[in-house]
């Protein structure tokens, strides 16, 4: 064997951190969970983060740039940025969170009902789920709030309904993939009931997926109510709502461009944020 063989056959192995690190360790997910997790700390206790009003501005400090006293500088009104972000952030998040929670309740119970009893009752849940998927979200949104009304929590309820389709589709796929499993299979053949093989069985196994796609639905959600707000369809004014900070700000932004830039850097980390811990706990770890 020669010298080249023998410094070939001893060459050292690179390790890499993918391989050192468990998966829920690596730096791409523990970065998304502390951004998820500053974010719902500004929800739930702004008042630790700022001392400063979200609504009531300061005379003589308007539109400052970023500085020492104010870190991402004031708007027109002299009320600090990074204190109207911060409150901003109750207001976002919980109307995502509604969005959330009634598009998984009403979308998860019509794919159940779909998947597990097929026939006529999956024809009719599949129709409906077509009609909303033919129809534009942002169109359907905006539809649902004229009817409703101005405010976060119809804007939340708009944006929930326009998700419904898409839990009810992927609760429908996963319970019939789970149906048609030889365990349940064995289930029905051993005597159990369906009630008991769906409550025992199909559910447990079929909802993973959706828990999942849930939080993928979180960031959308967020960004969807930021749009409305944006469009001045969501929270009204002076609630420091993120989209409509965005929208507050595009009239300065050749003479104040931190008031579009920061709260748009905002909504783009906690929505990337969501999308990186969806990715992970739906299979797809990278």
């Amino acid at each position: 064997m020669s010298l080249a063989d023998l410094n070939s056959t001893h060459k050292p192995t690179r390790l890499h951190w993918r391989n050192i690190l468990p998966r829920q360790f690596r730096p791409g997910l523990v970065l998304a969970w502390l951004v998820i997790a500053i974010a719902i700390l500004w929800a739930l206790v702004p008042g630790w983060f700022t001392d400063w009003s979200a609504t009531e501005g300061v005379a003589g400090v308007q539109r400052l740039a970023p500085q020492a006293g104010h870190w991402l500088g004031t708007d027109q009104l002299g009320r600090d940025l990074y204190a109207r972000i911060v409150w901003g952030a109750s207001h976002s998040l919980s109307g995502a969170l509604v969005a959330v929670a009634l598009g998984l309740t009403v979308g998860t119970l019509l794919g159940v009902i779909a998947g597990a009893l097929g026939g006529r009752s999956e024809s009719v849940v599949m129709r409906l789920v077509d009609v909303l998927l033919a129809i534009p979200g942002l169109l359907l949104s905006l539809s649902i709030i004229i009817l409703l009304g101005f405010g976060t929590v119809n804007a939340a309820i708009a944006v929930g309904i326009t998700s419904i389709a898409n839990f009810a589709r992927l609760a429908r796929s996963e319970v019939v993939r789970v149906r048609h499993s030889e365990y349940v299979e064995a289930a029905y053949g051993s005597g159990g009931t369906f009630f008991a093989v769906l409550w025992r069985h199909i559910l447990p196994n079929s909802l993973t997926p959706v828990l999942a796609f849930s939080a993928l639905q979180f960031g959308s959600a967020i960004l969807a109510i930021s749009t409305l707000s944006f469009l001045g369809y969501g929270t009204p004014p002076p609630t420091p709502e993120w989209g409509l900070l965005i929208a507050e700000g595009r009239n300065y932004i050749s003479t104040a461009w931190w008031l579009t830039t920061f709260p748009g850097i905002v909504v783009v980390l906690v929505v990337l944020s969501a999308n990186r811990i969806s990715h992970h706990y739906s299979g797809g770890r990278r």
